[in-house]
């Protein structure tokens, strides 16, 4: 049996989300036709105003629908530290952590010769602007433990650390829960040379 045309419309939009295969991407659609019409009504006004109201934070780079966002005009965060990330979901993961407490700086990408993003693709003039002031005295550096974000990391150290401004990096290693004998040997390599004193 053909599927009906504004069913597979619906299946075909669905199945270009990240993570959506065809068959969830099915399975979405039909339980959105299930819906009754206010609730389908909701969620297309949800995904509509979510993409027309949200935008970055003119500041940190991060996703707001407020200028500046609320991490940015938070009085009592610190001022003095700054974390860098690669995107908006960075952010998150940080924020769930709930022991950081200064600001974030979103870089929108990380540097990579083979995909075509050299420094300036991304937002580190931003970043140095935003150093400029001299209030910050530290500048985590919160890339993935990836080529890309190991390369970032080091050409925005080698920016900053002739400003006087403290460098530094997350450490990687093995997550909670893992085995060491199923762990590869560069996230063991950076878990030792992440190792710190009891």
């Amino acid at each position: 049996m053909a599927e009906v045309e504004a069913i597979a419309k619906l299946v075909n939009q669905l199945s270009k989300l990240p993570g959506v295969g065809r068959k969830t991407a099915q399975r979405l659609a039909y339980h959105i036709i299930g819906l009754p019409e206010d609730q389908v009504r909701e969620l297309a006004v949800a995904i509509f105003n979510g993409k027309k109201q949200v935008h970055f934070c003119p500041v940190c780079g991060n996703f707001t629908d407020v200028d500046p966002c609320a991490i940015c005009s938070d009085a009592s965060r610190r001022r003095d530290i700054i974390c860098v990330v690669r995107d908006p979901r960075d952010v998150n993961a940080m924020e769930r952590m709930r022991d950081y407490n200064g600001l974030y700086h979103v870089l929108h990408g990380v540097i990579s010769p083979m995909n075509g993003t050299g420094p300036d693709d991304i937002r580190i003039r931003e970043l140095m602007s935003r150093l400029s002031s001299g209030e910050v005295q530290e500048v985590v550096l919160a890339t993935n433990p990836d080529v890309e974000g190991e390369a970032t990391a080091a050409y925005i150290a080698r920016l900053i650390k002739p400003m006087g401004i403290r460098v530094t990096r997350i450490a990687h290693g093995v997550p909670v829960g893992g085995e060491l004998e199923y762990t590869d040997e560069v996230t063991l390599m950076r878990a030792f040379q992440g190792r710190r004193e009891l």
